[in-house]
């Protein structure tokens, strides 16, 4: 392979570990899967996805032939140093008008770019897909004549009823060839095709360039025989734009193949798996940061042959399974079901790996004397924050086992960049709980129940709320007691609110719980900065007043009201139906209706409130943090949704509000930037839907209300003030887009937002624009909040003892707020040998001949040495 790969009969086309999907992906995943495969490639073949130096002119190709194409990825591969690209799923609409204006190459440039810095060149195929059918010219029926796997005797054939028929001398006409792809899905599996390929159009091309008169020159090539044809002919260097190539900024979405056939179903399909991604995606990061910290620590302290650096392998794994999962059929949800079953359990097993790096980095971090530091693979010093008992099940939070007889400690990892004043809940076994700081300051708690049911509480397991106050990137160690003296420690006001037929309150003295007939009277439930207004019943609604956390309360605030409703879809009843793929709703949504009124319980607190209303179909949890700073100016809001007894049903949360947003909302494309949307009347409705990976907003001149979401679902703004969620969807039925089955597997789901509203000044009006908008900085910590939660991580009782602990804060200095970390990431494919023996120092590090006759110039004694697979190298080592 490295033979075909030099001699440039072979291309690695864009390299990355997977073809990413670009609609639900976060370029977190998008980037991190990049470079698993390109350091992949290095390490294996010696390679990078074509080569670029100065001894060739071949060039670094990005290829990319998914689920429809979104800019982050040309923004990406141009960092990555790739020059040139290929495209394939756009809408054929899209299609046929770029081909009437000449515009199928283009120079693709981000919308915030001013200069032409972001340009990547881009080839648009031109027809309906990248089968041989339709990649040599607009008639299939011709095209497919020569696809020579499908001559005569062969197990597929020309649906057209015109098959190939094998080259030979007496049937080479005179015509334009050109150069087309070659290929298909499941394609040269066979030695059989590729002699059948290769011998019939090296015929032809033999014939064309032995007749000059055709004015023909046609070979097998590569992309990048290809794009650097177009560089020649146009005489620019390579990834620089030909002076007619055309810019465009922007995206692609919404795709269709054909008539309304929208792909716009799958923005949500199987959402348990793609919320579970983005709970690995962040596992990754974190544990990613805390084994580089503590590597580097130990090393610091001489103690890198005591640390379980053996934990890389779980870094690796976890990286190729969160990759694999960016694949455009695994993380859309549109895998079969058994495929669906390995990949969850390959993300299980990575995340149980993850939670072990970081608890092993935190152990060594957050020790106070680092000689009393021990490893045991049996025994680990800390446990995780939470376990899932199989690949297709939620949660459960870790119990905290006080007793009197001493404390529990506790160690909070804050894994994003800026300090964090935030609540933190951990379950506890008793309600005599006292939490003090690392120094002995004894914090306020909130004390609530934990539920089993919609109205039936735990005698044994409560919930413990404090305020804390972490350093960034950090761990903060807190100590637990089981106090009968805790002035601190309040208990939360709760009410259910009982729908009336054979639904009673069944509550345990330490926590006594008030109940009453539900009616229709609103009540509220508020913070300093926040007030939600609720009224349920048979259908959900409530609504939310922002008061400016600059002014007085006591000034007349100005109000927006937003109200929740839960509408449903159906699919079409006859012909084609909506599937994993395609969104085909038989019309506008239905509200959601069900015969009695939800048990709805209001839970007050010193630190929080939270209204939780239990519907047949999802139990909806909308919690106000009363806390300072970011926790506390967004509105927390979980949606458990169940509809494993619904046929052909799609649940949707809708916000529907007084701000006047006209027909134009914002998406985020890939969690990395906005795109402003229009919702078009003269399109079909499933038209007007778009991915939502991580944020979507509506906005007026005075208001901007944005809901933050920690799992990639589909969104969109059908009216004036709108926001529109598909929450889950179950379908019977195949969409005949190459799975071959329903979506009947769903899952109990967690979906998880945050909904912020923010007053509009003139400074985040200034920056908007037809083709821009940006988030505030209030909105990227809002989002970072929600998808980096805090990891509470219990130190397990020793019969020893617990040596002294204390808080880490790795930061020399704060990071701009408008800075993000995207990783810390080791790479650990050398050997160090200057740590690698106890209590001996290196002096001497000098490459040999294999049988030490000859010596090269000698490395710097920090050196690492690195080995391509299979190969030895000798050293001469001098140690003291």
């Amino acid at each position: 392979m490295r033979k075909l790969i030099l001699g440039g009969q072979l291309e690695i086309v864009t390299g990355g570990w997977v073809m990413t999907d670009e609609a639900n992906v976060h370029y977190f995943a998008m980037i991190d899967q990049l470079i698993e495969g390109h350091q992949w490639l290095e390490r294996n073949l010696g390679t990078q996805p074509i080569r670029s130096d100065s001894h060739n002119s071949s060039q670094r190709v990005g290829g990319r032939t998914l689920l429809v194409t979104a800019p982050t990825m040309p923004y990406l591969l141009k960092r990555a140093n790739l020059t040139s690209m290929l495209i394939q799923r756009v809408h054929y609409s899209i299609k046929k008008h770029f081909a009437s204006t000449r515009s199928l190459e283009f120079m693709w440039r981000q919308a915030w770019d001013t200069g032409s810095s972001s340009d990547m060149f881009c080839h648009m195929m031109p027809f309906y897909s990248y089968d041989v059918p339709h990649t040599c010219g607009p008639d299939p029926k011709i095209c497919c004549q020569f696809d020579f796997k499908r001559l005569p005797g062969g197990r597929i054939n020309c649906p057209w009823k015109v098959p190939p028929k094998a080259v030979v001398e007496a049937n080479v006409a005179e015509s334009k060839v050109l150069l087309v792809p070659l290929g298909d899905d499941f394609r040269y599996d066979k030695a059989l095709e590729w002699d059948q390929q290769y011998m019939n159009y090296q015929k032809l091309f033999d014939y064309m360039n032995t007749h000059p008169e055709l004015h023909v020159q046609a070979q097998f090539g590569t992309l990048s025989d290809y794009f650097n044809a177009v560089y020649k002919a146009h005489g620019v260097a390579q990834g620089s734009r030909p002076s007619d190539f055309p810019v465009l900024s922007g995206d692609f979405f919404a795709y269709a193949d054909r008539e309304d056939h929208y792909w716009t179903g799958y923005f949500t399909s199987r959402p348990f798996y793609k919320s579970l991604d983005r709970v690995i995606e962040s596992h990754l990061r974190g544990a990613e940061i805390l084994y580089s910290l503590a590597v580097a620590n130990a090393r610091h302290a001489g103690m890198e042959g005591r640390y379980p650096v053996s934990d890389y392998a779980l870094l690796v794994d976890a990286r190729r399974s969160v990759a694999l999962f960016q694949h455009h059929d695994a993380i859309t949800g549109t895998a079969k079901e058994n495929v669906v079953i390995d990949y969850g359990t390959r993300l299980l097993r990575s995340l149980i790996g993850l939670k072990r790096v970081i608890i092993n980095a935190a152990h060594f971090l957050v020790m106070k004397n680092k000689e009393f530091y021990r490893f045991y693979q049996t025994e680990p010093f800390l446990e995780t924050d939470d376990r899932r008992a199989t690949q297709d099940s939620l949660p459960q939070r870790t119990l905290i086992e006080l007793d009197p007889a001493g404390p529990r400690y506790l160690v909070l990892f804050n894994p994003i960049e800026q300090e964090r004043l935030c609540a933190v809940t951990v379950l506890v076994n008793t309600v005599r709980v006292r939490v003090l700081t690392e120094d002995g300051q004894t914090l306020p708690v909130q004390l609530s129940a934990q539920w089993s049911s919609a109205s039936q509480m735990s005698a044994e397991v409560f919930e413990a709320t404090f305020m804390v106050r972490l350093p960034p990137l950090g761990l903060a160690v807190f100590h637990v007691y089981d106090s009968p003296d805790s002035p601190m420690t309040l208990r939360s006001d709760t009410l259910l609110r009982l729908s009336g037929r054979g639904v009673t309150a069944r509550a345990s003295d330490p926590l006594p719980v008030r109940s009453q007939q539900s009616d229709s009277q609103t009540f509220y439930i508020s913070s300093q900065t926040l007030t939600a207004w609720l009224l349920w019943n048979h259908r959900p609604a409530g609504g939310l007043r922002f008061i400016d956390s600059v002014s007085s309360v006591r000034t007349d605030p100005q109000e927006v009201k937003v109200q929740m409703q839960f509408v449903v879809y159906g699919t079409r009843p006859s012909k084609d139906k909506s599937g994993a793929y395609l969104f085909l709703p038989d019309g506008k949504a239905k509200p959601y209706n069900q015969k009695e009124p939800p048990v709805v319980r209001v839970v007050e607190g010193p630190l929080f409130s939270e209204v939780v209303a239990h519907y047949q179909h999802f139990q909806q949890t909308i919690r106000i943090h009363n806390v300072p700073g970011v926790d506390g100016l967004s509105i927390d809001i979980t949606t458990m949704v169940d509809i494993r007894d619904q046929t052909n049903k799609e649940l949707a949360m809708r916000l529907v509000t007084d701000i006047q947003s006209g027909d134009v909302f914002y998406t985020d494309l890939n969690g990395f930037q906005m795109q402003p949307r229009r919702h078009y009347l003269k399109l079909p409705l499933q038209a007007n839907f778009y991915p939502m990976p991580s944020q979507a907003y509506i906005q007026d001149s005075h208001h901007r209300l944005t809901l933050h979401t920690a799992q990639s679902l589909g969104v969109s703004s059908l009216e004036s003030g709108h926001l529109e969620v598909i929450m889950d969807r179950r379908l019977m039925q195949d969409d005949n887009r190459g799975l071959g089955q329903g979506l009947k597997d769903n899952k109990k789901t967690g979906n998880r937002f945050r909904l912020l509203l923010e007053r509009r000044s003139t400074g985040n009006k200034m920056t908007d624009s037809a083709t821009n908008s940006f988030p505030s900085i209030l909105s990227h910590t809002t989002n970072a909040f929600l998808n980096h939660e805090v990891l509470a991580l219990p130190v397990l009782p020793k019969r020893r003892g617990i040596p002294p602990l204390q808080t880490f804060a790795p930061l020399k200095s704060i990071l701009p707020c408008d800075f993000h970390l995207v990783n810390l990431r080791s790479i650990q494919s050398q050997l160090s040998v200057s740590g690698l023996f106890k209590n001996l120092d290196l002096q001497l590090l000098q490459p040999m001949s294999l049988t030490l006759m000859d010596s090269s110039t000698p490395l710097a004694n920090d050196s690492t040495i690195s080995l391509d697979p299979m190969e030895i190298s000798a050293f001469k080592l001098k140690l003291r």
